[in-house]
């Protein structure tokens, strides 16, 4: 049978985490506890330590990182994930025999008036037809099975949302078992109402499409709210882009996507040059629009690369800024990803834009200089060329955490 790991994600829990790892050690004997410290400023790591826990120091990240950290670094088999405040036993879950067990207080200690609680039961149900009575528990089992059907899991508070999601999802086992819990819970303060905020935020955006960034976290696509009811036309680009993030396979550039034929991109490829030929009425115009729709894409490969390109031109152009400087920090501290929807979309605000601007001869020359991008891009990468370009390098790295 394999092993059973216990992860823990802790941030300033000096005060509990030695009690929390020792009574898992006492429960789960033979068990390694992963402590994943968020940067803890008070002695949390070294009291873990004390505890007998291994502990892995990530930086001030989220919920959702630093459990998929901690199960990177995991034996391959079953996991318990543990809130780093926890007093009571835990060992009801791993017998319960469901893949994925999660617990239910049988008292309510503090909390606000339940309103990111409802919030995140109804989410759940939309996806699975599921109503969980706990839908925010971090006290949780995963079999083998769940561990592959949920890691990594969506980022922030929004993780056990999420997950609950995947593996009903995967038709896995779910069961709630009601234990004797107790925990620090939040108050009805401004500290305990940001908190249930940002719960109820992250637990919204992990119920929608993710995917995976290129370190390997998994990350809400926001790409929709580039949807512009005064332009259809860069809405219907967004919504092509919102089926390639959906429906789309692992096929990257126009060659991969020709060859396999029957893909999203092919869609794409058709669909968004005919959307700017309805929108322009001019072969011309719809072309500028397709080629800077595609290169925005193909810069869409690190956090905040294509808003800060987006950023740039537009200010050229005198486009809307307001979305791209709202989105840039969560996009560069890797909270969310623009996505085909959003980059496709935001490209064609530029190239409507360029239309506007540039007529004869001067459209052409953006046509050129945009179909050499796409060329480019397409033989080799225009974010590998960034990197090799010492003042490129440095402006894309702005922002973006080491």
């Amino acid at each position: 049978m394999s092993e059973l790991t216990v992860l823990v994600a802790a941030r300033n829990e000096e005060e509990r985490i030695e009690g929390t790892v020792a009574g898992l050690r006492r429960d789960f004997p033979g068990s390694k506890v992963i402590v994943v410290d968020g940067a803890s400023e008070d002695g949390t790591v070294a009291r873990a330590e004390a505890a007998g826990a291994i502990v892995l120091r990530l930086g001030r990240r989220g919920k959702g990182e630093a459990l998929s950290a901690g199960e990177r670094v995991a034996a391959p088999g079953p996991l318990l994930l543990c809130d780093a405040d926890l007093r009571g036993s835990l060992t009801p879950l791993a017998e319960a025999g469901a893949d994925l067990a999660v617990a239910a207080f049988a008292r309510r200690v503090g909390g606000g008036f339940g309103v990111a609680k409802r919030i995140a039961r109804e989410l759940v149900r939309l996806r699975t037809g599921v109503a969980p009575r706990e839908p925010l528990s971090g006290q949780r089992y995963l079999s083998e099975r769940a561990r592959t059907a949920c890691f990594p899991l969506a980022p922030g508070f929004g993780c056990e949302v999420r997950m609950t999601i995947d593996a009903l999802g995967a038709r896995l086992v779910f069961e709630e078992v009601e234990l004797d819990l107790d925990h620090r819970a939040t108050e009805r303060d401004a500290a305990g109402f940001v908190h249930r905020g940002r719960q109820l935020v992250d637990a919204v955006l992990a119920a929608g499409p993710l995917a995976v960034n290129y370190r390997g976290l998994r990350l809400p696509l926001v790409g929709w709210t580039t949807f512009n009811t005064s332009d259809p036309g860069v809405t219907l680009v967004m919504l092509l882009g919102f089926l390639d993030d959906v429906f789309g396979g692992e096929e990257r550039g126009f060659r991969a996507h020709l060859r396999a034929v029957r893909t999203t991109g092919i869609l794409k490829l058709v669909g968004i040059p005919l959307v700017a030929l309805w929108r322009t009425r001019s072969a011309s115009a719809a072309l500028l629009v397709a080629l800077a729709s595609n290169t925005l894409n193909q810069l869409d490969t690190k956090p905040g690369r294509a808003l800060k390109a987006y950023l740039a031109v537009a200010v050229a152009l005198r486009a809307p800024l307001g979305l791209a400087v709202l989105l840039l920090p969560y996009d560069l501290r890797e909270r969310v990803m623009l996505g085909d929807a959003g980059s496709n979309a935001l490209g064609a605000v530029l190239g409507l834009n360029s239309v506007d601007r540039f007529h004869g001869r001067g459209r052409w020359v953006a046509i050129g200089m945009l179909a050499g991008l796409n060329v480019l891009g397409e033989r080799r990468s225009l974010g590998a060329l960034i990197e090799r370009t010492p003042l490129l390098r440095d402006l894309d790295a702005l922002g973006r955490p080491r």
